[in-house]
């Protein structure tokens, strides 16, 4: 599999961040689709077919727990769920795992760093 063939989803309600995230890796030779809230998610996911969704865990309306146990449900182990938040409390990444959330990451996040949980490329 080849970098750009690499389908990832980027979930946060912050602009800059989100499109900074995307930009990084984009350049990294990912393809990365970028979603502000739970319900433009749902959609992207479903329209990608990502291998990863790096989501916030503060998101509005749904937060990214929530987001993250529809999507467990809805898409089962195949896809890697990455929390990348700025909540660095133990029970916040206790609740996230509960969720479904594979990984927890604590902004900032290196894109190099998101890659060890993407799949292996050559």
């Amino acid at each position: 599999m080849a970098k750009d063939d690499v389908r990832v989803v980027v979930v946060d309600d912050e602009p800059d961040a989100a499109e900074a995230l995307q930009t990084l890796l984009e350049l990294d030779g990912y393809n990365v689709k970028v979603a502000h809230d739970a319900i433009e998610a749902f959609d992207t996911i479903a329209a990608h077919s990502p291998h990863c969704v790096l989501l916030d865990l503060g998101l509005p309306e749904m937060d990214g727990c929530e987001l993250a146990r529809r999507l467990r449900q809805r898409y089962g182990p195949e896809l890697t769920l990455l929390a990348v938040t700025g909540w660095s409390r133990e029970e916040d990444r206790e609740q996230a795992e509960l969720a479904g959330v594979d990984y927890v990451l604590v902004k900032p996040v290196q894109p190099e760093m998101l890659s060890r949980f993407f799949p292996r490329v050559e």
